[in-house]
Order: structure tokens, then sequence, then C-alpha cells
């Protein structure tokens, strides 16, 4: 177990969440406010989507990624940046002619889907290793889009977080580390739970965990009720953890959380585990950032 765990705070993901809980931020204002309350709480990494003010719904708009980060940073926080460069791969066959996307269909070239991240350059950026079904829809990166997606992360200075879903992920990644297209030490986060990619279950968690490559720095997260079991799990094994709104609305059963709620939980469980919680800047030591 670690000495000192460090504390991710999904802030925001790209679900339909906010019409089940008010307290999920929409717009950059609100999703900074968010990372400073979680920043607050305990929380020494921010990790951070994007979504169109005016509906609510998902976004990969260069602009909205702009404004939300220039406006952490003008508050002068010290949590660690982490922005997804996880959009642009979702695929949805057209009935008619399955060779087209169809509804809800979202694809983007590799240098489009870093865009953002080549510009702002935040410590960390998230890195999807692989292809899935995810719920009722594809997600597609291939192995070339990963590595031009790797290479010009790596070329900005940003550390790739490599966030895995299944046990072929990490055997992918392995390979772009040993391209020299991935950093070592390199940073995985285990996703857990996402229909239907690993199962939200400990031995899953292990299973993969065992995988990571010598010297690796992982994290790990489950969704909905297992956030907090696997949250547990992911520290007992050796790793980090990741909560928030992304990821759980819940506080508990039939109560709504916000992300300082849920970050101050985590810190009440990894107190009760006998661990130590990492300001960001221990956090840019243990990742060397």
């Amino acid at each position: 177990m670690q000495n000192e765990v460090i504390i991710t705070c999904a802030v925001t993901g790209a679900g339909d969440t906010r019409a089940k809980n008010p307290a999920v931020p929409v717009t950059p204002e609100e999703i900074c406010e968010s990372v400073l309350e979680a920043e607050k709480a305990g929380a020494a990494v921010a990790h951070i989507h994007v979504r169109d003010p005016e509906t609510g719904k998902a976004s990969r708009k260069p602009e909205f990624y702009r404004e939300t980060v220039e406006r952490i940073r003008e508050t002068g926080s010290n949590i660690v940046i982490n922005v997804t460069a996880g959009m642009g791969g979702d695929f949805v066959p057209d009935e008619a002619d399955p060779s087209r996307g169809g509804e809800g269909t979202d694809m983007a070239s590799a240098q489009e889907r870093i865009e953002h991240i080549l510009e702002l350059k935040p410590e960390i950026c998230t890195l999807d290793c692989g292809s899935m079904n995810y719920a009722d829809a594809a997600y597609i990166t291939t192995p070339d889009q990963l590595r031009v997606m790797a290479k010009g992360i790596r070329d900005a200075g940003v550390k790739p977080e490599i966030e895995v879903f299944e046990l072929g992920h990490i055997w992918m990644a392995k390979q772009l580390i040993a391209e020299g297209l991935i950093e070592e030490p390199p940073l995985f986060q285990l996703c857990m739970g996402i229909p239907f990619c690993a199962p939200g279950e400990p031995e899953c968690m292990m299973a993969m965990r065992d995988q990571l490559p010598e010297g690796a720095l992982w994290a790990g997260f489950g969704i909905g009720r297992n956030q907090f079991p696997l949250a547990a799990q992911a520290i007992l094994l050796g790793g980090h953890m990741r909560v928030g709104l992304e990821d759980n609305i819940y506080l508990e059963k039939g109560v709504l959380a916000d992300n300082a709620k849920l970050v101050e939980k985590a810190v009440g469980l990894v107190k009760t585990l006998g661990a130590g919680i990492a300001s960001p800047d221990r956090a840019r030591e243990i990742l060397k950032l």
C-alpha cells in the first residue's frame, strides 16, 4: 500500500448526468469552481472534460478547454491539471449503411484529438489506449492513431495518463513504451466497470495491476456504486485513486453528491486505511512531472 495516496477528482464527464444531478458542472466557470472546491477538499489532481455551456452536452471544442484551463490557472490554484484527450472516437453504425456513422458518432483524427493538449500543455493528459465496445457504441482508436497521439503528447512535454479499459490496452501501451513513444515511468489509470469492458470486480483490477510494466505508476477507479469499493481496492493493491462526478453522482444510496463531498469521503477512506494524502506538489514528485 502507498504511504501517500494521490486523489484525482474527475469533475465532469461526457455523460448526460446534469439532468440527474444539478451539481455536475457544465460551463467553464462552473468547472473551474468545482476544481477549486475539490482541491480544497484534498484532491491533488483534477481530471477535466468540457461541455457545451448552452446544451450541457459533451464537447471537444478547443475554446472550451482553453477557457476552462485558463480560468483555473488564473486563480493561482496549485492542483495538477489533467485534461482528457479521449474525445473523438465514438462510432455508432448507421442502420441503413453500417460503413457510415449514424446519430451519436463523433470521429476525429489523431491530431484533432490532441489539438487542445498541444496548445494548453497541461501537466497530464489522458491517452485511451485502444478500441472497445463502450455501452451502446464503439470507441475506436487504432494503433497508428495512438502512435501519432503519443508522439505529439511526448513532444509537448505532457505526461500521458494511459487509460486502460481491458487487458489488451495494457499490451498496446507496452508496445508504445517499447517504441519510445511513452517515456518511463508510465502512468496508468485502470478503468473498471464500464460496460462492456473490464468488470468492476476486485479480481479484474488485480489481473490488470499484475500486467502493468515494472515500475509503472497507477491509479484505479470504478463507476456508480462501485466507486468507493474499487477506490479502496486500488489503494490496497498499491495504487492511487480517482473519484468524482464523472464516474458517480451519489454520495451514498439516494443522496446526490458534489465533487468536494466525494473527495472528502475519499480522504476519509484513505486515512481509515492508514495512508496519508498527497498534496499537489507531492503528487508531482511521485508522478515524476
